[in-house]
């Protein structure tokens, strides 16, 4: 693995080890983290955990969570391991590929399945640049093998979480359109003046609630890029800096 950093997150309440190059953590698993409607005592699963930071960061605004991460890249799920003791959180993070977890996890139930993940599709000819994003992809099936490990994982009634590209939104919507309820989707675009690039989909088990297109979450103010963190919305700032919840209810 590539040099270590420490990076702050929320604000500064959360450090976070992890790779120099390569895949790096940056706002998706914080947006991702915020999207996830869990309660204190609840179970919560990552796929594809990396170094860890959506779960740390839900767990630093929701307290008392029971979370899981998997993970089968071993660099990383060290990393997500050691930055559970930095930032004095209990969690269980497991080495495993999303196609074949170990009995641990496929013995239970969870409230809540959360994952980021890759953007990149091997059926579709592209390949993810980042060498360590594609080691911590599933073996293949792309985004489609996540969803299906991840609905036989959450609990009837329990949410199903996720954020992709936005090019990929048909087919996310046909994969879960008759097996979640209460869909909620949330386009994120980068600037007023430019289209989302990327999208949050939530859906609950069971449930046979409408389908919900939100409102999209605009992150920066302006048309063009000045400074770095320096030019966020208000609204992207309070869940970056502040751990808001991002609410899917509107």
């Amino acid at each position: 693995m590539s040099e270590i950093v420490a990076d702050a997150f929320l604000g500064g309440r959360l450090k976070v080890r992890q790779p120099a190059t390569g895949y790096r953590a940056g706002s998706d698993p914080v947006f991702l983290a915020a999207s996830v409607p869990a309660l204190p005592r609840q179970s919560v699963l990552e796929l594809g955990t990396g170094a860890g930071t959506a779960l740390l960061c839900l767990m630093a605004r929701v307290p008392d969570l029971i979370v899981t991460g998997i993970d089968c890249n071993p660099g990383h799920v060290g990393l997500a391991r050691e930055n559970l003791g930095l930032n004095n959180l209990n969690g269980t993070i497991l080495e495993a590929d999303v196609a074949c977890m170990p009995k641990s996890v496929t013995s239970r139930r969870f409230d809540h399945v959360m994952f980021n993940p890759p953007y990149f599709d091997r059926r579709t000819g592209s390949a993810s640049p980042e060498p360590e994003r594609e080691a911590s992809r599933s073996g293949d099936g792309g985004t489609e093998t996540w969803i299906d490990a991840g609905l036989r994982r959450v609990r009837p009634g329990g949410t199903l979480t996720f954020i992709q590209r936005i090019e990929h939104l048909p087919r996310m919507l046909a994969n879960v359109g008759k097996r979640l309820g209460s869909i909620r989707v949330l386009p994120m675009q980068p600037r007023h003046s430019r289209p989302a690039k990327l999208f949050i989909l939530q859906g609950r088990k069971g449930s046979r609630g409408a389908f919900r297109l939100l409102p999209p979450i605009v992150l920066h103010e302006g048309d063009s890029h000045h400074s770095d963190g320096g030019d966020y919305t208000e609204a992207a700032n309070a869940i970056l800096r502040e751990a808001s919840a991002l609410t899917l209810d509107g």
